[in-house]
């Protein structure tokens, strides 16, 4: 368990500069820009009856991490409990934290009047009543408020409301009538202001229709019209309130919220950061606050935790306290690590780090052919980049992604257009990042046609890209072609193609080369112009050349950094009359050492080693052969209804075991592949698998049974959870008592220890 000796409260409270700068001094005012946008919101703790008091401490402990935990010292919060008013003097709500700005001083003050919040005793008035504690939280959230900032209300109850008491709901037998149809009339009210509403669900049974019910009737569409970014009721258990809340918190406010390891101190922690990042807290949970951390880059450097180092700049908050972030502004995308140490005496507790961020996510178009005629098809294709214009590797970045896209033009209405990547013609391949899809023109499109898309995914900014190129007024006389492959190389190499030409006109054309779509000075092209002769039809020499290694600073590793770009050729004599579009993807990997030149030297004396290492290898083959999780079809199995509402099929793992993480449990529940994820499996020789669960040792997983993954999820095996070939030869059958055992065969046992 997290943090078991470590007051709930307590770790909570401290979280003063979650996620948001505690040192602001150490960067110059005029260069502090918010990284992350202001919201406000409000926190409603229900005070009533109907919760134990271990629920009530549970709801302060959440109270305080959400309004202490947001990323912007813009932001501004309200917290507040309610019950029900029974008789006179009474009231429905208990204001503890005024409106506060969420600085420095001001996440101090949240964090001490959270601690007002107490379970209400009988003559205070002990029922629940949610019409006055949504109307307060609307008031509060809408008084005097910017009306451009998010609203968010988070209602913390069990969901059971309780007005038969209140005399503000009419005579008795009409009280509860009358506190839903008030109830209805509050939501509508929030929906109006804008205001969402995310309930959390406390006590052994929360009501779960009434929970969905108010996050249902507030306002919908969010930070980004998205599914994962709609409100919805969650169920928050003590042992989990961080994790579970930093879930919740990335959602409501479209960040995205991934797990790193955990172990205790001395260790060292990992967790990645994506290339699309532009802004991210890695948060470390150390339990004791004498547990002291550093952090390393993925280019392994020690970082300031505030401050500027390299291309990035840092703000540390809570480093005395139990739980600390620090805030990165432009981060290295990679696995950074975390260095946990710990005195003697103070190494009990486990220390566990994830990470919080939001990016930016951009595209580039393209139409072939750039100037199409009417009645012709084009096919639009659109990459998606970072924002510095490299690839994307991991399909997981940008998992949710929504693509809008049309065509526009004089003459006709607009045309949607499809754009996938799925693989599926004319798509060239699955999850690659590139988006296709054809459209034929209308023959009554006239002048210039427009192709533009929309990317939308939660925690990433949204991308709007467009581009317009003329209809061709029937044969053009000058064509061009581009033939550049896509290459492996290193920093400062070039890379040769072609270009076919092809001029049936009586005057001579221009043509100029560029590469667009990245930012400038990683790719360039020469010639940038040549002229194609009357009559010329053939085909010319182009090279790409890539930047020098300094450009490129710490991004290029052994895995290689992948930049997409497009290679451009324009007719200069007919008004810059785009000819070709040539999409080329370029793999950067570092210059190669001196094993790589002179691999020739170590061929000979290698040759004796590798035939005695032949041997071992066949066995070790052998040997993973049999727990090699590669085909294993994993079901996530509904809790609730036994429906399968995942099926993910793994592939080859790390020392046999296939690590993954369960992405929006709460909303859309999914596998994915993830290093160092909270659960792993692998083959169990036996049959079936064997399921790793992070502070929970091993267990196996029958090909034909389920065994329990989250709270509201089992995990099961598909069809092919059946055991592979078996290289041994066959064993007798054991005999009751023999070797002193009880004859109860045990391999399945031990096939997964």
């Amino acid at each position: 368990m997290r943090r078991a000796t470590v007051p709930a409260l307590a770790a909570a409270a401290l979280l003063v500069s979650l996620l948001a700068p505690a040192g602001r001094a150490a960067v110059p005012a005029a260069d502090s820009v918010p990284a992350f946008p202001a919201v406000d919101y409000a926190v409603a703790v229900d005070e009533s009856a109907s919760l134990a008091a271990e629920d009530m401490k549970a709801e302060k402990a959440a109270a305080a991490r959400i309004a202490l935990g947001d990323v912007s010292s813009d932001s501004h919060v309200t917290v507040f409990g309610f019950a029900a008013a029974e008789a006179a003097g009474q009231r429905a709500v208990d204001p503890v934290c005024p409106r506060t700005g969420l600085d420095a001083a001001g996440r101090e003050t949240v964090g001490s009047c959270v601690d007002r919040l107490r379970s209400r005793s009988k003559h205070e008035g002990t029922g629940t009543d949610f019409p006055s504690a949504i109307r307060q939280g609307v008031h509060d959230l809408t008084d005097g408020t910017d009306p451009s900032q998010p609203r968010v209300l988070f209602l913390l109850t069990d969901g059971y409301m309780d007005v038969s008491d209140s005399p503000n709901y009419g005579p008795p037998e009409h009280r509860k009538a009358e506190g839903e149809r008030q109830l209805d009339l509050a939501l509508k009210a929030a929906a109006a202001q804008n205001v969402q509403v995310w309930p959390l669900g406390f006590g052994a049974k929360p009501r779960w229709d009434e929970l969905k019910r108010m996050a249902a009737g507030g306002y919908q569409k969010g930070c980004v019209d998205l599914p994962s970014a709609r409100p919805a009721p969650h169920k928050v258990k003590a042992a989990d309130i961080g994790s579970t809340l930093e879930d919740i918190f990335a959602a409501a406010h479209c960040m995205r919220h991934e797990d790193g390891t955990s172990q205790r101190p001395p260790a060292t922690l990992q967790v990645g950061i994506s290339p699309l990042a532009t802004v991210g807290s890695i948060v470390v949970d150390k339990g004791d606050p004498q547990v002291k951390i550093t952090y390393y880059d993925p280019s392994g450097d020690k970082v300031p935790t505030h401050g500027t180092y390299q291309k990035s700049r840092f703000e540390l908050a809570g480093g005395n306290g139990p739980v600390e972030a620090l805030k990165i502004v432009d981060p290295l995308p990679g696995t950074w690590k975390v260095r946990a140490e710990a005195p003697e005496g103070h190494r009990s507790l486990p220390v566990s780090v994830s990470v919080l961020w939001q990016g930016e996510l951009r595209s580039a178009l393209t139409m072939d052919p750039p100037s199409p005629q009417v009645g012709g098809e084009v096919t639009v294709t659109m990459r998606l980049q970072t924002r510095e214009g490299y690839q994307i590797k991991d399909p997981s970045d940008y998992a949710g992604l929504r693509v809008r896209s049309e065509l526009t033009g004089d003459g006709f209405d607009p045309v949607p257009l499809k754009l996938t990547d799925d693989g599926t013609a004319p798509d060239p391949a699955a999850s690659d990042g590139s988006f296709t899809g054809t459209v034929r023109i209308p023959r009554s499109a006239t002048g210039t046609l427009t192709v533009s898309a929309t990317l939308t995914a939660s925690g990433l900014k949204a991308d709007t890209r467009s581009l317009s190129n003329p209809i061709a007024p029937g044969q053009l006389p000058v064509t061009a072609g581009v033939d550049l492959p896509d290459a492996n190389t290193h920093p400062g190499a070039t890379i040769t193609g072609t270009v076919s030409v092809h001029n049936t006109g009586r005057t001579a054309h221009r043509l100029r080369f560029a590469v667009t779509d990245l930012q400038p000075g990683l790719l360039s092209v020469r010639p940038a112009e040549i002229t194609i002769e009357p009559g010329e039809s053939g085909t010319r020499k182009v090279t790409v050349e890539v930047a020098p290694a300094d450009v490129f600073g710490d991004r290029v590793d052994d895995d290689g950094l992948r930049i997409a770009g497009t290679v451009t050729v324009v007719d200069a004599t007919d008004h810059d009359r785009a000819l070709a579009h040539a999409p080329l993807a370029v793999r950067v990997t570092p210059e190669p050492g001196i094993g790589e030149r002179y691999w020739w030297a170590f061929v000979t004396a290698g040759v004796g080693v590798a035939l005695v290492a032949a041997a071992v290898t066949l066995w070790v083959r052998q040997r993973r052969r049999r727990r090699d999780p590669n085909g294993l079809v994993l079901q996530l199995v509904s809790s609730e209804d036994g429906s399968v509402v995942n099926e993910h099929r793994a592939g080859h793992g790390t020392k046999q075991w296939y690590e993954f993480a369960v992405a929006e449990a709460h909303r859309s529940p999914r596998i994915e592949r993830r290093p160092h994820g909270p659960y792993a499996v692998r083959r169990n020789p036996e049959g079936g698998a064997v399921l790793r669960k992070r502070g929970s040792g091993r267990v196996p997983v029958p090909a034909r049974g389920q065994v329990p993954l989250t709270g509201t999820l089992h995990l099961a095996l598909g069809d092919d959870g059946r055991p592979p070939r078996n290289d041994r030869p066959p064993q007798p059958p054991s005999t009751p008592g023999e070797g002193g055992g009880s004859g109860t065969d045990n391999s399945a046992f031990s096939s997964y220890l």
